[in-house]
């Protein structure tokens, strides 16, 4: 038999709301929702650690929800909620009934293990969810080895990021650093850096990409940092013949990883 909660007032229901909403609770409880099957799934089979898991029964049946997540049942604390409480936690318009709280994982550099040719994205100072998420898509699609966000502005548990992502922030291997953390880890670790930047750079395709590799973007209006600047293998272009000199980042990102894996016979 589940608990049930009906009312959007009560006092574990606020609490929700304030982890959907406030980055600085998720960070001092942490903890974050989940919205959605596919993105349960996805976290549960990335090893994250469920804490409690909603189910509103006027959108997806009981029998639904238990065939769907019926390995994991025996490990989940379920609650039972009417739609109105639905409605006040769910952050998308289409919905599929079923919200979680999971535990954070950490995104220590110094968690990070590598195989020995690793394919990797950074990201300098991503801001927007929306391109996060398609970074993480792009990381995703590519099976890259990590993806590292240098001096990570926004909360990675955003509920926008997680949205965008479509789930691929539990499928990804991340690690968040200072730009400085993240250029001493590269070399530490003997990995060459392509970084995407105008000054002192080549045409993208004729590196060599085979050997490890860090392939790193910066955001459309500020670009990369000097300390990149200073410490990549190589600069790298992607020529364009448009009236601008500039691309949506993940679109950027997609076009020198996938270089990278064709290169690495995908």
């Amino acid at each position: 038999m589940y608990r049930k909660i009906e009312s959007p007032n009560n006092p574990t229901i606020k609490q929700l709301f304030q982890l959907r909403e406030k980055s600085r609770t998720r960070k001092k409880e942490a903890v974050f929702i989940i919205e959605g099957i596919q993105e349960v799934q996805l976290a549960l089979e990335a090893n994250y650690q469920l804490i409690d898991i909603y189910v509103c029964t006027d959108i997806i049946s009981i029998q639904k929800f238990e065939n769907t997540f019926k390995k994991y049942l025996l490990n989940l604390q379920i609650t039972e909620i009417s739609i109105e409480v639905y409605q006040k936690l769910a952050y998308r318009t289409t919905t599929e009934g079923v919200i979680a709280v999971s535990k954070i994982k950490s995104t220590s550099l110094s968690e990070l293990h590598l195989n020995k040719n690793p394919l990797i994205i950074v990201a300098e100072a991503p801001e927007k969810p929306g391109n996060i998420g398609a970074l993480l898509r792009t990381a995703d699609a590519a099976n890259v080895d990590a993806v590292l966000i240098a001096n990570p502005k926004t909360d990675l548990y955003n509920p926008n990021i997680i949205r965008s992502s479509v789930g691929c922030v539990f499928t990804n291997t991340i690690a968040t650093g200072s730009t400085t953390e993240i250029i001493s880890f590269l070399k530490e670790k003997k990995i060459n850096i392509y970084g995407a930047i105008l000054q002192s750079a080549v045409p993208y395709h004729i590196q060599d990409y085979t050997k490890p590799t860090a392939i790193v973007v910066g955001t459309e209006h500020e670009g990369l940092s000097e300390a990149w600047r200073m410490n990549t293998t190589q600069n790298i272009i992607i020529p364009m013949n448009g009236n601008v000199d500039s691309m949506n980042v993940s679109v950027a990102a997609g076009i020198l990883i996938f270089e990278a894996k064709r290169q690495r016979g995908f």
